[in-house]
């Protein structure tokens, strides 16, 4: 299991969690907050190993998707944020 973990100072929590949906064909994971973190448990799935994709590089992958999508929702604009942070439409 490998444990990543994103401050919020950094990281958009929305982010964070779309990475990990992204990702969890790949990989079981375990979302949990602690203080001003968000943290994510990981553990490469079956069908990741048997596709030679280990746990190391969907560590990587997730936390680069993490980051840009943090820094896509960073040049949103106020109004466009706060819809898709709801799940409503623009």
């Amino acid at each position: 299991m490998t444990e990543l973990r994103f401050h919020e100072d950094l990281y958009d929590g929305f982010a964070v969690d779309e990475a990990v949906r992204v990702y969890a064909d790949f990989l079981d994971a375990e979302l949990a907050r602690e203080h001003e973190t968000w943290v994510v448990k990981i553990s490469a799935s079956p069908h990741a190993l048997a596709e030679g994709i280990d746990e190391v590089t969907l560590a990587a992958e997730l936390s680069n998707y993490a980051l840009g999508k943090t820094i896509e929702r960073s040049r949103l604009p106020e109004d466009v944020l706060a819809a898709a942070s709801s799940g409503e439409p623009a």
